[in-house]
């Protein structure tokens, strides 16, 4: 038993859907979420920027006790992980490892997209996991920057999102893959606009519940689980105001969080 919080941290909304899945599945667990609503967007920026903020969310959830950190946001998984393996004591896990071993053992035809900031698919981080689970793997990967705005902007259900898809996603469709890895913590949103543009032959990935189930089972394994939750279960920050990330995160969740995110001077961490 452990009733230490967990860590999350993401460029800035897009973690909240990793963080709903961590709350369905973990129920007792406490987490703290830092969202860097300043600096967004990271999917642009160059490694070493990258990095650089990653460091400082690290540094800053370091202040709190915890058990775990989750970096729930593909450009940093995929680019800024890498570079950190042992440089802090608490563990840190991503989003792409587990997405990608769980793509392996859904896909049928060994042809699977990939779907995820500029930088994520610059970065190949997908296309090297999926190739070390079964070398014969082939992978279609698309770059599809629109779509965090598209979602952030209330428009992941209308016409227009679907027009965006149709263009980015005709490389996927046109190479038959059978399963698809959203590599972007906003692209599940948009999972009803992908389906109809893809088919519901294809099986949607979504990185927030593959990262959310191997936390569990490795937090089980290690008699980690919480026993019961802090009085203040869920808490949240931002490098930004918090009026916009409020509002959308309650969409994000599926909960209302008003009043509960608090701005912090995330350059102090630096």
């Amino acid at each position: 038993m452990d009733n230490r919080r967990i860590g999350l941290f993401d460029s800035g909304l897009g973690g909240l859907t990793v963080m709903k899945e961590l709350m369905a599945l973990l129920p007792n667990e406490s987490i703290v979420y830092f969202g860097d609503t300043g600096r967004i967007p990271y999917g642009s920026k160059s490694v070493n920027t990258v990095i650089k903020y990653t460091k400082s969310d690290i540094n800053f959830l370091n202040t709190f006790d915890l058990k775990a950190i989750i970096a729930a946001c593909g450009t940093v998984s995929s680019i800024a992980l890498p570079h950190l393996r042992g440089a802090y004591d608490v563990p840190i896990m991503g989003v792409v490892a587990s997405a990608a071993r769980a793509a392996a053992r859904a896909t049928k035809n060994g042809c699977i997209g990939v779907i995820g900031t500029a930088g994520t698919i610059r970065s190949g981080a997908y296309r090297k996991i999926l190739a070390k689970e079964n070398p014969v793997l082939r992978t279609v990967a698309v770059a599809c920057p629109l779509f965090v705005h598209l979602v952030e902007g209330g428009f992941a259900t209308k016409e227009a999102a679907r027009l965006v898809a149709e263009e980015y996603l005709a490389p996927i469709r046109e190479s038959g893959a059978d399963t698809l890895i959203l590599g972007c913590t906003h692209y599940p949103l948009l999972r009803q606009v992908i389906t109809q543009v893809l088919g519901e032959h294809v099986t949607l990935i979504n990185p927030g519940y593959s990262a959310a189930l191997e936390i569990k089972e490795k937090l089980a394994s290690a008699d980690m689980l919480a026993e019961t939750p802090a009085h203040d279960q869920y808490r949240f920050y931002v490098s930004d105001d918090p009026a916009d990330f409020t509002r959308l995160g309650s969409v994000f969740l599926e909960r209302p969080i008003e009043g509960l995110a608090e701005q912090v001077d995330i350059e102090q961490y630096l």
